[in-house]
C-alpha cells in the first residue's frame, strides 16, 4: 500500500461524476460562512478493534459529512457484522458533527485492503482497492491479488463489483471521477506474472517486466474501456492520478527502470509522470529526481491549469535544489507538457514523507508523517507524527502540524469539508500525548482541524 514507513453484471447505469480522489474540489461547494483553518488541531480520535486497521482515503459528502475508506483486520471493538480476523474494506460514514453514522466492511475470507474512494452524484461511493479473495462480496479473482471496484449506494450497500488481474499482484490504489462521467483506476500491474497480457484490444507485450503502471478506464454505467500498462523492466508503482482540460490523464508515482516507456531516469527511483490519453495512449512521460530514492505519491490540479505532484526525496542533486535530512517532502509543479515550473522542500534532518495533496480554500493541504523536530518541522512526539500542511499556490507552507504519539502515526489523506474544517486520516499506533488510547496493534487514525 502507501505505507512506506513502516513501507457481475451492472445494475443499473450510474453517473459517477462528482467528488475527488486526487485532483480537483468538484462535488462539494461550500455554502454558508467559510473556514480559513490555521492549522489548530481540535480532536483526534482512533478507530479499529484488537487487530489491524487504517484509513487510506477521505472524501467530503453532499451532506456536508465525509467517509472514510480502508481496511481493518479486527472483528470486534468498533467493527460490527465481521465473522473473521482476515483483512477487509472498511468504510466509515461521519456526519457533519464528526458522529459516526455507520460503518460497513466488504470483501472475503483472504487478505482484501480498501485504498481509493469517490462518491457519486446519486450520493453514493465508489470504493477501489486489491483484494486476495473468491469469495463473500469478491465473485472473481485472477490469482493471488487483483483490482476490485466496487459501486455502493448512499446507505454503503453493494450495488455491483468487479475484479481485474492475472496471477500475481495486482494492486490498486487511486480511483478519480473523470470528465465524461466514468472512473479511473490506477495501481501496479504484475507483467511478468501476467505475461505480458493487461492490455485491451492489443498483444501481449514481451518488453515489459516487474510490476508497472496499469490503469483501468470504466464509463459511466460501469463498463470497461480499456486497461493499458507503462513502464519498464524494473519496479513502477503509480500512486496518483490527475485529468486535465482536455481529457487526458496524468498518472504519478516512483520508477527505477530506464527502459521500454522510461527515457531519462535520474538514478535510482525517480517520480515518474507520465500523460495518457482519453484512450490509454502515451502522450508524454518525465522522470524527476536526483541520484537517491525520490517517490510521488500524489498529484492535484491547480487553478492556472497546471499541477503539483507530492511526494518524498532522499536527493540531493540534479532536480532537487535543497534536502533538509534523510528525507523531504517534496513539491514539484509541472505544465500539462510536463515541464518543471518550480520545486520546493518541506522537512527537517529527519525522514519526512507527502503522501496526498487536495485543494484548498487558501490553497493546498498535504498529508503525510514526519520523523523530524528541526527546520520545517517544530514538534514530533515519538517515531512518526501524522503532519497537516496548508501551502499557497507557490508552495510557500501557510501552516503545518504535526499530531500524535511516542509511536507511529501517519496521515494518509485529508480533504477539506464543505464548512471549511479540514479532515484527515490515516493510522496510529500510539495512546499517548494526542491519542486517549489504542483498540489493538494498529487503529485508523482521524484527525480534524479548524
Amino acid at each position: 500500500m502507501k505505507h512506506i514507513l513502516s513501507t457481475l453484471s451492472i445494475l443499473l447505469a450510474l453517473s459517477f461524476t462528482s467528488c475527488q480522489d486526487d485532483d480537483t474540489p468538484q462535488l462539494v461547494k461550500p455554502t454558508g460562512p467559510q473556514i480559513n483553518p490555521t492549522g489548530n488541531v481540535v480532536q483526534v480520535s482512533n478507530f479499529g478493534g484488537t487487530k489491524n486497521e487504517s484509513g487510506e482515503s477521505v472524501v467530503a459528502t453532499q451532506d456536508g459529512g465525509y467517509a472514510v475508506l480502508g481496511y481493518t483486520q479486527s472483528n470486534d471493538g468498533d467493527i460490527s457484522n465481521k465473522p473473521d480476523n482476515s483483512f477487509s474494506f472498511w468504510l466509515l460514514k461521519f456526519d457533519e458533527n464528526n458522529t459516526l453514522e455507520w460503518e460497513k466492511t466488504y470483501g472475503g475470507t483472504l487478505d482484501d485492503r480498501g485504498a481509493g474512494l469517490v462518491t457519486t452524484l446519486d450520493g453514493g461511493y465508489i470504493i477501489t482497492g486489491y483484494v486476495s479473495s473468491n469469495d463473500g462480496d469478491v465473485s472473481v479473482n485472477g490469482g493471488n491479488q487483483d483490482f476490485w471496484i466496487a459501486k455502493l449506494n448512499a446507505s454503503g450497500n453493494l450495488l455491483w463489483e468487479k475484479s481485474f488481474g492475472y496471477t500475481g499482484s495486482d494492486r490498486a490504489y487511486s480511483i478519480i471521477n473523470t470528465q465524461d462521467n466514468g472512473v479511473l483506476i490506477s495501481g501496479v500491474l504484475d507483467v511478468t506474472a501476467s505475461a505480458g497480457q493487461g492490455n485491451t484490444k492489443q498483444q501481449a507485450s514481451s518488453l515489459h517486466a516487474g510490476g508497472d503502471y496499469w490503469a483501468v478506464k470504466l464509463n459511466s454505467s460501469g463498463t470497461t474501456e480499456w486497461t493499458k500498462y507503462f513502464g519498464g523492466n524494473l519496479s513502477d508503482d503509480p500512486f496518483g492520478i490527475a485529468e486535465t482540460d482536455n481529457g487526458s490523464f496524468i498518472l504519478v508515482g516512483s520508477s527505477d527502470s530506464a527502459d521500454v516507456d522510461i527515457t531519462n531516469n535520474k538514478g535510482s527511483y525517480d517520480y515518474w509522470v507520465v500523460s495518457i490519453s482519453n484512450l490509454g495512449i502515451i502522450e508524454w512521460e518525465k522522470s524527476f529526481g536526483g541520484a537517491e530514492i525520490d517517490e510521488a505519491r500524489g498529484i492535484t490540479k491547480t487553478s492556472d491549469g497546471n499541477f503539483i505532484i507530492i511526494g518524498n526525496t532522499r536527493s540531493d542533486d540534479q532536480d532537487i535544489t535543497t534536502n533538509h535530512g534523510a528525507s523531504d517532502i517534496w513539491m514539484v509543479k509541472i505544465n500539462d507538457d510536463g515541464d518543471m515550473l518550480w520545486e520546493k522542500n518541506i522537512g527537517g534532518t529527519g525522514f519526512d514523507i507527502g503522501y496526498s495533496i487536495k485543494p484548498s480554500n487558501t490553497g493546498f493541504l498535504i498529508s503525510g508523517a514526519s520523523r523530524s523536530q528541526n527546520i520545517d518541522i517544530s514538534q514530533n512526539n515519538g517515531q512518526n507524527d501524522a503532519l497537516v500542511a496548508n501551502i499557497d499556490a507557490n508552495g510557500n507552507v501557510l501552516w503545518l502540524s504535526t499530531i500524535g504519539g511516542s509511536n507511529e502515526d501517519l496521515a494518509y489523506d485529508v480533504t477539506q469539508l464543505n464548512n471549511g474544517e479540514i479532515i484527515a486520516v490515516g493510522e496510529t499506533t500510539s495512546n499517548d500525548i494526542d491519542l486517549n488510547n489504542n483498540n489493538g496493534f494498529t487503529d485508523l487514525l482521524l484527525i480534524k482541524l479548524q
